[in-house]
Formats: structure tokens, sequence, C-alpha cells
């Protein structure tokens, strides 16, 4: 959003303002007051115009410019209705340059998880992606997968939902012995040997969908708690996330707390064979600790499977 049209919002958020005072406050013309009232309706903002002045009766439920509106978090929202992918437009703009931008939208046409694996995205989601650019080796790039999972959790609980971490990048809702998957998180990254260039967070979050819109065992907000705010879910998801990544040394101890697969037996397919036994710890930056009937074995990536107690 624009300085001066958030600004403008601002002026007229706590009460009637009229133009020329908004004018006179912002240093700007009527004429241009005007054209930024326009262009918020036309974003979704119920703004009443009356002798007192202009006053923001509402906010739309989703969007890019609504959910910059109040975020307590510097990224600027690109917001599309429907994309192919969040995380394929993330990192044009990464090659171009940009950093702290949100890609979001309501659908995905194309969306994938970890390994390519197919991702429906329907309509009422929130799909986004985060394009950072950390001073960080690329080595310690996992933590911020751990980040967005405990941010997601996090406006998940605070939505009613009793959500949980699966390692390394689900989030998820557990009734009696089956899980459920709520989120999805996949990063990608481009750097060198010392260096990232840039980090692309994606989240996947089944908001106000059906589960019948879904891929089996999978759930939504709305089929856990009914429909949510995505406006105000996102904002929580963008202003946890980046107070994660401001203070790393709190990744792993948030995400511990969190976690639903600290004290289950697992099994994790892992690029040099499979490993069995109980997921006893995480150390930074995402790295798993299994004990097996052999010792400890510290896993950094693969599929992991919730097993049932012996």
């Amino acid at each position: 959003m624009q300085d001066t049209r958030h600004a403008v919002l601002d002026a007229i958020a706590d009460g009637p303002m009229p133009g020329p005072a908004i004018a006179d406050r912002l240093d700007v013309s009527r004429a241009a007051v005007w054209k930024h009232i326009e262009a918020l309706r036309e974003a979704g903002f119920a703004i009443e115009g009356g002798d007192d002045g202009y006053e923001l009766v509402s906010t739309p439920e989703f969007g890019g410019e609504a959910v910059e509106f109040g975020l307590d978090a510097p990224f600027e929202v690109e917001y599309h209705d429907s994309i192919s992918s969040t995380n394929d437009r993330a990192r044009e703009l990464a090659a171009e340059g940009r950093e702290d931008v949100v890609v979001l939208a309501d659908e995905q046409t194309g969306g994938r998880g970890r390994l390519d694996r197919e991702w429906t995205a329907p309509s009422g989601g929130i799909w986004l992606s985060i394009i950072l650019r950390p001073t960080v080796p690329p080595a310690s790039a996992p933590a911020f997968t751990l980040a967005a999972a405990v941010a997601t959790t996090r406006a998940a609980r605070e939505a009613g939902v009793d959500a949980a971490i699966k390692w390394p990048n689900d989030v998820l809702v557990t009734h009696g012995d089956t899980d459920r998957k709520l989120t999805g998180i996949l990063t990608e990254m481009e750097g060198e040997a010392d260096r990232v260039s840039w980090v692309v967070v994606g989240i996947g979050i089944n908001a106000n969908v059906e589960a019948a819109d879904l891929v089996a065992g999978a759930t939504s907000l709305r089929e856990e708690t009914g429909d949510v705010n995505r406006r105000v879910f996102t904002q929580r998801v963008l202003e946890e996330f980046h107070e994660l990544r401001s203070d790393p040394d709190a990744v792993v101890p948030a995400w511990r707390e969190l976690a639903d697969t600290l004290g289950r037996r697992v099994r994790v397919d892992t690029s040099g064979g499979e490993v069995v036994g109980e997921a006893v710890d995480i150390e930074f930056p995402g790295t798993l600790v299994i004990e097996t009937d052999d010792g400890p074995v510290r896993v950094s990536a693969g599929d992991c499977e919730h097993l049932r107690p012996v």
C-alpha cells in the first residue's frame, strides 16, 4: 500500500475527518485525498462521507491492502485473487532484488508441497510466500521453516484450534489416532557457499475451505472451529514470523513447545535410508534427533511419519 494511502486510512480510522483536514495533515491536495479514498473503496474498504468528513466503517475480509492495514510487521503485500503458485511469483520478485514482500492469494491453481507433491489450494484459503534476504549462511536457512511453523501454529491456537507441529514443516490437528494436515510449508532459497541471496518461505493454510475440497488427510480452520477472519489470521502469522526471524535464538525453544513429533515414535525416510526410533529433540537449525536401537541419529532432512507406540 502506498504510504500516503495508508496515512489516509489512519486518519479516518478513529472517526470522521474532513477532506481538507486530511490534505493539510498529509501535505497533499484535496484532489489527491479524494483519489485515495476512491482507490480504497475499490479495494473493499467501506468509507462513508458526510458533513463531518470521511470515516472508515469497515475493512475488507481479505486482500493486500486489507492485510497491510494495521499490520505490525514491515511487509509489503502483493495480492492475487488467483495465481498458479505464490512461491513461483515470489522467486520472480526475489530475482528482481525485492525483499520483505508477501505474495498472497485467495486461490492457487498450481500449488505444490515438498518433493513436488500436489498441494490443493482452493479459494478461501490463505496461500502466501514471504521473500527474505537474511544475512545467514545457507546451513541456517531451515530455521525459517521452523519459524513459519511456529507462527502458523500460534495463530491457529489463538483462533481456537489445537494445532501442533510435525517435523519438519507441517501443522497438524490430531483427532484420536489420526493426524490431519492444516498447513504445509515449503522453503526455497538461492545462495552461494557462505551466504544466502534470498529465501522464499511459502505457507499454505487451509482456512475457510470445506474438507471435501481438500486432499485426503487434510483439515481446515473452517472444519475445526468455523470460518475465521482471514485478514486478521494472516496478520497474526506475519507478525509472529517477523518476531521470530528477528530473534533466531527463540525459534527452536518455541518449536519444541509446540511440537507434536517430540516424544513420538517416528519413521523418517532419508537419502541415506530409513531411520526409526523415538524423536527426542530438535537442534538448530532444524535437525531432528532420533533415539534408535543403535543410539541417537541426527536427521537434517527427510519425510517423517508418526508411528503408533510399540
